[in-house]
């Protein structure tokens, strides 16, 4: 009888604790060769989230460590752009539709879990263009896509984007919070704490986002090996992936390479997606400023509509009502740190106590991708 191929089937390898432990031999042998201590920073939080689930830290040498950066759409996001959705959702004639780990991510004026509560309309989806059906739905009504995410969802806002204009779609706007990559990797790199006055980073190599890649390719990370002298490995989100990716690391180290190369290559590959690059270089163009929780403004590191499509742009059409002034974030919460690598979520005063996944003060620990949620969840594997 032929047997039917389950979804498990596809992945049970590439989570083999064989396998694991194997690699995990593999890494102890090349870190032995090492003089010096090695930290690699995996940007997406996919990865960190594979990392504190399957344990990865335990079967690490004692010389090879882990950093989390910000890979994670809803925890780079700045709470006065949480307030534009916020007071985007409590207008009369407006139906506010986002993806759904944005539910509960704090602002100065409250989450839009809270906005919803008091009666606005906000909507969660998983695909962006579920507002085609919604917008048919409520003719009467303005359909806002706040719209989130890396290289991995910009192409499904621009397909929106293309479907709007193509059909002559009239009640469909557009809140564009996408951002890149490559230009926060940089700015980590040169990362500087002005409490000390130094430059602090503590990164040496980084694992590539798996997704992110998919679309944009691994040429996105050229500069950071040629310029930067950092190592990167594009890693698959499974525990075999990250152990492969870390081992590609290490060998680099030891035989004096310094290279952009890929570990994901059944999904990855140099180029990307080109017809998905040029969706989004149709629609948008990038914003000179991009402000990164925890981060600050980091420069053409985010997404905007180009001027001839300002008559989509919410920002542009409720720019009289959205809040302008920047805000801090709890003087409490170490987001920043954590987001910048320099601090671990079990650093945090307030981790696990004032701060857990049903009451979150800081965005790290609202969405599912975030390093504290992951610490939370899986902290009693380390």
């Amino acid at each position: 009888m032929k047997e039917s191929l389950e979804l498990k089937n596809l992945y049970d390898d590439f989570r083999d604790s064989k396998t694991i432990k194997a690699y995990s031999k593999l890494i102890h042998q090349e870190a032995k060769k090492l003089n010096r201590n090695i930290n690699i920073m995996e940007v997406c939080g996919g990865h960190t989230h594979t990392i504190m689930k399957y344990g990865l830290p335990q079967l690490m040498p004692k010389n090879i460590k882990f950093i989390h950066g910000p890979g994670c759409p809803v925890c780079i996001m700045p709470k006065h752009r949480i307030d534009h959705a916020y007071t985007l959702a409590m207008q009369e004639d407006v139906i506010l539709v986002t993806l759904g780990d944005m539910i509960k991510v704090p602002g100065s004026k409250g989450s839009l879990q809270q906005a919803r509560a008091k009666g606005a309309d906000v909507r969660f989806v998983y695909s962006p263009m579920e507002c085609i059906k919604i917008s048919k739905d409520n003719p009467d009504k303005k359909i806002i896509f706040f719209a989130i995410g890396f290289e991995t969802t910009t192409p499904m806002t621009a397909g929106l984007i293309d479907v709007v204009i193509r059909q002559n779609i009239k009640n469909i706007l557009f809140h564009i919070n996408h951002v890149t990559v490559p230009e926060v990797m940089e700015e980590l790199i040169n990362s500087r704490d002005e409490h000390i006055d130094s430059y602090n980073n503590q990164i040496d190599a980084f694992l590539g986002p798996s997704h992110v890649s998919v679309i944009a390719g691994a040429k996105i990370y050229e500069k950071f090996p040629k310029e930067y002298h950092r190592p990167v490995v594009v890693s698959g989100f499974e525990p075999v992936d990250v152990m492969e990716g870390v081992l590609m690391i290490l060998k680099q180290f030891n035989e004096n390479r310094c290279e952009n190369e890929i570990q994901y290559k059944r999904v990855v590959s140099f180029e990307g997606n080109i017809k998905a690059q040029e969706m989004i270089e149709r629609y948008f163009k990038k914003a000179s400023l991009f402000k990164w929780r925890g981060l600050g403004n980091v420069s053409n590191s985010g997404w905007k509509l180009k001027e001839e499509y300002s008559y989509l742009d919410a920002e542009v059409i409720y720019k009289d009502i959205l809040p302008i002034e920047e805000i801090e974030d709890h003087k409490l919460c170490i987001c920043g740190d954590i987001l910048r690598g320099i601090a671990h979520p079990t650093e945090c005063t307030i981790f696990g106590t004032a701060c857990k996944p049903n009451n979150p003060v800081g965005s790290c620990m609202v969405s599912s991708e975030g390093a504290c949620a992951a610490y939370y969840k899986y902290g009693n594997l380390i």
